[in-house]
């Protein structure tokens, strides 16, 4: 599966941003998706997860309650909504169809899009 990323950009503190991530293939609706997120000089974190059929998420403490992860089966994409945006959540984001393990780890996820650069200014 290929995965293209949008939605990013440079926004205030407290601002909203809803990215995208739209997947090619037929399968999407049978994989987990994942959005991850690194900033500059830090290694890949985990930010949410999304199960095949959208019935459970998954969330990284510094974004619950800030960060909604949905998908439309049937538009082959996964979203991203980001409210109450910091200046620590400024990074390139990833988004990321899951293959097998924890879906907190990057080395669970066997496909990723290109990334969408977040900067979020104080």
């Amino acid at each position: 599966v290929q995965l293209q990323a949008s939605g990013g950009g440079l926004v205030q503190a407290g601002d909203s941003l809803r990215l995208s991530c739209a997947a090619s293939g037929r399968t999407f609706s049978s994989y987990f998706m994942g959005w991850f997120r690194q900033a500059p000089g830090k290694e890949r974190e985990f930010v949410a997860a999304i199960i095949r059929s959208g019935g459970s998420t998954y969330y990284a403490d510094s974004v619950k309650g800030r960060f909604t992860i949905s998908r439309d089966n049937a538009k082959n994409t996964v979203y991203l909504q980001m409210n109450s945006l910091k200046p620590e959540d400024t990074a390139v984001y990833y988004c990321a169809a899951h293959g097998t393990g924890s879906v907190y780890y990057t080395r669970s996820y066997d496909y990723w899009g290109q990334g969408t650069q977040v900067t979020v200014s104080s």
